[in-house]
């Protein structure tokens, strides 16, 4: 077990939030404190602790308390429970789900579906294929609709829009939610409006007073309209839902998905270099920093994983990488589904540029820095050598795929 002190920012973000329910059970014990008249008052009753017999001990030092006067960022957080049992109408929402889980821009669609429901409604995932999402309940989902089937996969947005009828037709939502994004939302959405005979929404960012303010004017210009049925909303529409437990139940269709004739043909992902890919749109980023000695092989291995190339500031300082691959405050802001930090002590810039990455991998020597606390995957040692092997079991990971498949 690594006796490294691990971070929950969420753990902190509730102890500060005085609104939170559960911002009291986050609070350490005060045992002492100054009084009015400057002198350090102590409370007795609170010094100590229970030993394995049941007698109190008395501890001063805090040694044998594991810390107790902190609070611990390892503690679990229990959710209060939201439950709908009999909903009295629904909100349905289709996320994006790219590579099969919930993007940052699901889980604010999702917060915006939960405004809208209220305490009477519910809202209803609708969710094509297979997944590997695994927090629908703290995300905001009351109920879940998963369609599956072949005719599903890939590019079939006919197809899609023809289960989503389905949906309408069964459980009647009173509004439909897609995200307004380039990862197929925008499109489905104005498909399934033209179908529903609806004036969508678009490019949504706010929803109050029964108003939808969008984006208009090349962005320059906000546009308020009458409250739609069918939404298309922006990133950061709403809140994502960070204060309570959801159900996610799952539901099914009554009837069976008619069948699509397709005018279009589905040829497969294209094959995008990644050094192509801008870092703000990149979903894979490989980021070197100062103490990454062969450059070289940090460069093999981006290349081996598909990832596209970030570095923090000295590295590009340095002259090792371009400044436009500059990542954090100071470069660019990223939003990557994984973000793998390779040498970067990990700087206040650096991590608020990476503050909407999904998953951070941090390979380092030093095993306090703030971007090993900020990981949620560690890797101590040195980075020539993990680079190397990482190289090693990526190849034979394809080789072994490429046996199977002959």
């Amino acid at each position: 077990m690594s006796d490294i002190i691990r971070r929950d920012p969420r753990a902190e973000w509730i102890a500060r939030n005085r609104l939170h329910p559960l911002h009291a059970a986050m609070q350490p014990a005060q045992h002492s404190w100054m009084g009015p008249n400057g002198v350090i008052r102590k409370n007795p009753h609170g010094i100590g602790f229970i030993g394995p017999n049941g007698i109190k001990r008395i501890d001063r030092s805090g040694a044998q308390q594991g810390g107790a006067t902190k609070r611990s960022a390892a503690v679990e957080v229990q959710l209060p429970l939201h439950q709908v049992a009999a909903p009295a109408f629904y909100i349905s929402v289709v996320p994006d789900m790219v590579g099969g889980r919930l993007s940052s821009h699901d889980r604010d669609l999702l917060g915006l579906a939960h405004q809208l429901a209220g305490k009477d409604g519910a809202v209803l995932a609708v969710v094509f294929g297979e997944h590997k999402e695994n927090a629908f309940a703290t995300a905001g989902v009351d109920r879940l609709l998963v369609l599956e089937g072949e005719e599903f996969n890939g590019y079939a947005p006919e197809q899609r829009v023809q289960g989503l009828r389905a949906v309408d037709n069964q459980f009647s939502p009173r509004h439909w939610l897609l995200p307004d994004s380039r990862s197929g939302g925008g499109e489905l959405g104005r498909r399934f409006a033209a179908a529903l005979g609806e004036r969508p929404a678009t490019r949504v960012w706010q929803v109050k007073d029964q108003e939808c303010i969008g984006r208009a004017g090349a962005g320059l210009q906000d546009l308020a309209r009458p409250l739609a049925r069918l939404i298309l909303a922006a990133a950061e529409c709403a809140e994502p839902v960070s204060e309570t437990r959801h159900e996610a139940l799952p539901v099914e269709l009554s009837t069976t998905v008619a069948r699509s004739l397709s005018r279009i043909e589905d040829l497969g992902a294209v094959a995008v270099d990644p050094a192509a890919i801008p870092m703000a749109e990149a979903e894979f980023i490989f980021s070197g920093g100062n103490g990454v000695k062969d450059w070289g092989l940090f460069h093999r291995t981006a290349e081996a994983l598909g990832a596209t190339e970030g570095a923090s500031r000295v590295a590009v300082d340095d002259g090792f990488m371009a400044r436009d691959r500059q990542v954090g405050a100071s470069g660019t802001w990223v939003t990557a589904r994984v973000y793998v930090a390779v040498g970067i002590s990990g700087a206040i810039q650096h991590l608020q540029g990476i503050g909407a990455c999904d998953k951070v991998v941090a390979i380092n020597l030093d095993p306090g820095c703030d971007m090993i606390k900020r990981a949620d995957l560690s890797v101590i040692g040195e980075s020539a050598e993990i680079l190397q092997a990482l190289i090693e079991a990526v190849e034979a990971y394809r080789n072994d795929a490429k046996r199977d498949a002959a």
